[in-house]
């Protein structure tokens, strides 16, 4: 486990990597589907605040193995029954989903013992990982060594967080710290060895993130399945609103995959390695918006259903603000990548910003549900049509520029 060649061609996804991912469907599923549950019951502060940590724990998780496979994957069988280990670990934090939301929502102590349990399995797996590295990459022992002491170091302090039994209040400013340890983490190992780095694939790493993209996407599918089933199995069975909620399900998620497949990540990660941080950590925002507007898509169903609630307004929050915090984050990712700021790209998320300011408006002066969620699907139209009308000519004209900079440093 001495590294593999970061500028190794035709690297792609392998077998065990698209196995160890299926798990992180189950975990965003699960995720999803409580943020849905509390938003439909009316606890929305339990719902956001629950999400959001379930959220980061499992997407932290993913970007902890994706990068190191990446950099080291041998697939040989230690490095298989390792992967099998973590997926364990993953599995047991999605069964500790549904009591850590309870006890959010109790207002008690924080019970994240179950999921603190899947992260000591996870974590275990890492750093035998990181051990087997540091045995054999001798050039980059430092860098191993240092994510050793770092994972170990913010496990620690999830354990002891859990075994003190906080308030949660107080339990979750806490964690707000652990959440820096564990981001600052990556940093420092990375910057061990001057700028080389793990040895990880630019083109493989953006193929990685994408597929996770792809799979985060399927709770919009879900989402949209379930709304769609709510309406059919209505007073009115088939109707306009049971074609108009397919459309807006269907194209919302269809439309934020065209938006984030129109930005060649492995080429500008591949121009300047230095834009890793902002593309990893950029991408946290991304996957929980995205699993997020699956989970606003069945608090939908549950609306539609009648099962809910919560009014319209809030119902159409639940879908409308994921998909802004998915297009902002987006937007923020590509302008870090390219460092420099496109006056156009402002232009496109006024008007999407209006679309989905525009959801709500219509759901708060009664317009039907299926309505406004055709709405908010519009909204990531704006930049797909920008994109190949216009934006598609800027996003050549700015990577010629970025890469002309990249060389003019290196020299």
């Amino acid at each position: 486990m001495s590294g593999r060649d970061p500028e190794e061609a035709a690297r792609a996804a392998t077998p065990l990597e698209l196995l160890y991912d299926l798990t992180f469907a189950v975990a965003f599923g699960t995720a999803a589907d409580q943020f849905a549950h509390y938003l439909a019951a009316d606890q929305v502060r339990t719902a956001i605040i629950g999400f959001t940590f379930a959220a980061f724990a499992i997407s932290w998780a993913w970007v902890n193995y994706s990068w190191f496979a990446s950099a080291y994957d041998t697939d040989d069988w230690v490095c298989r029954v390792l992967t099998m280990v973590q997926m364990i670990g993953v599995v047991v934090l999605a069964l500790g989903l549904q009591q850590m939301f309870e006890s959010i929502d109790l207002r008690g102590s924080l019970h994240n013992g179950v999921m603190i349990g899947g992260y000591v399995v996870m974590r275990v797996g890492m750093i035998l990982l990181w051990a087997r590295a540091a045995r054999d990459d001798h050039s980059r022992r430092r860098i191993a060594k240092t994510y050793i002491w770092t994972i170990s170091v913010s496990q620690t302090g999830w354990v002891l967080l859990f075994l003190a039994q906080l308030p949660v209040t107080t339990t979750l400013a806490v964690a707000a710290l652990l959440l820096l340890v564990e981001l600052a983490g990556p940093w420092i190992a990375e910057r061990k060895n001057g700028r080389s780095g793990t040895p990880w694939h630019p083109h493989h790493i953006a193929e990685r993130y994408g597929l996770l993209v792809i799979i985060t996407l399927g709770e919009g599918i879900i989402g949209t399945v379930a709304a769609l089933n709510a309406v059919v199995h209505g007073p009115e069975g088939w109707s306009v609103d049971a074609a108009l909620v397919a459309v807006a399900g269907i194209g919302l998620t269809f439309g934020m995959w065209w938006m984030y497949f129109a930005i060649p990540f492995g080429e500008l990660l591949h121009a300047d390695r230095r834009r890793a941080f902002s593309f990893g950590y950029g991408h946290l925002l991304i996957f929980g918006a995205i699993a997020a507007t699956g989970g606003g898509l069945l608090t939908a169903a549950d609306y539609l259903n009648h099962h809910a609630l919560i009014g319209p307004v809030i119902t159409v929050l639940s879908v409308a603000a994921p998909v802004a915090i998915f297009v902002l984050a987006l937007f923020a990712i590509w302008t870090a990548l390219i460092r420099e700021r496109d006056p156009f790209h402002l232009a496109l998320l006024a008007v999407t910003g209006a679309i989905l300011l525009l959801s709500v408006l219509l759901a708060s002066a009664g317009v039907t549900m299926a309505v406004c969620l055709v709405v908010v699907a519009c909204a990531p139209i704006v930049t797909v049509i920008g994109f190949e009308a216009v934006g598609h000519r800027h996003l050549d004209d700015a990577i010629e520029r970025s890469r002309a900079i990249d060389e003019q440093r290196d020299e």
